[in-house]
């Protein structure tokens, strides 16, 4: 069976819609994830990571409504990642402001399973490794305020969240310029010819490997940003006996094959202990 985009799901109870738009283009404007170039830059448009915090502060509230429901919370100072999650929005916008610039991307893809997993889609599909710098990555104020209160690191939230729905794509090099002042882009790094290489510059200097550590429908994974106050851990689904726990101790994880990581193998019985 042939699947056309990635809109599969699927649920033990209740109901599923499922809305799919067709749609044309012309040709000569047909940007594909396949076609980033050694040297391009890349960028990526609005601010990431809100819409996995708004999910979280609902998904706290429905826990209090289940032993409560007469409680009525006060969300207000949570509605810009409420509403990034509840009602997010094509950007439109963008392709318009490219194409007002006189820009053509040379690949691109939105960002609904985490910037992680979207990396590694265009360098996959361009057949080559991208860089990112920490302090490149847009994050509203708002994000930043909530993953303090979560106790989440907000650059995993940007990272591994999903759902922004931002355009993710990569630009020649001499576009930059048009790009660099513009305050609805922020170019986050660029891309190498070097295979398997993509990673990400922390703030600190530190070459961090960037794995698809968003969401995949095939492959889920249990996230628990707050294990410990200097500990995140990403754990694999036990699909087969040993679970792979990456640590990294700056409230990191991103690939159990960087340098700066510490491995562990534990039992899948174990998982949740």
């Amino acid at each position: 069976l042939d699947l056309v985009g990635g809109d599969t799901t699927s649920s033990n109870k209740g109901l599923i819609i499922s809305v799919t738009c067709l749609g044309s283009i012309n040709k000569k404007k047909f940007v594909k994830r396949s076609g980033a170039k050694d040297g391009d830059i890349l960028v990526v448009s609005g601010d990431l990571g809100g819409s996995y915090m708004g999910l979280q502060v609902l998904e706290r509230e429905k826990s209090v409504f289940e032993v409560n429901p007469n409680s009525q919370p006060d969300l207000s100072e949570y509605t810009y990642c409420i509403q990034r999650q509840l009602k997010p929005e094509a950007r439109k916008d963008i392709v318009k402001a490219l194409d007002d610039m006189d820009i053509l991307p040379t690949s691109m893809i939105d960002i609904s399973d985490g910037l992680s997993t979207e990396i590694n889609h265009l360098s996959s599909s361009s057949d080559l490794s991208i860089h990112i710098y920490e302090d490149k990555i847009p994050i509203a104020e708002e994000t930043k305020k909530v993953c303090d209160e979560f106790g989440i690191n907000p650059t995993v939230a940007a990272l591994n969240g999903g759902e922004d729905y931002e355009l993710l794509f990569t630009i020649s090099k001499k576009n930059s310029k048009k790009i660099a002042d513009n305050p609805l882009f922020r170019i986050l790094g660029s891309c190498t010819k070097k295979k398997n290489d993509n990673c990400m510059i922390t703030s600190i200097g530190q070459k961090i490997n960037i794995s698809s550590d968003g969401w995949d429908p095939f492959n889920k994974w249990l996230f628990y940003p707050r294990a410990t106050s200097r500990h995140i851990i990403i754990i694999n689904p036990p699909i087969n006996p040993k679970v792979a726990i990456s640590v990294y101790l700056s409230n990191w994880v991103y690939g159990i094959t960087s340098s700066t990581t510490t491995k562990i193998i534990a039992p899948a019985a174990k998982a949740n202990a």
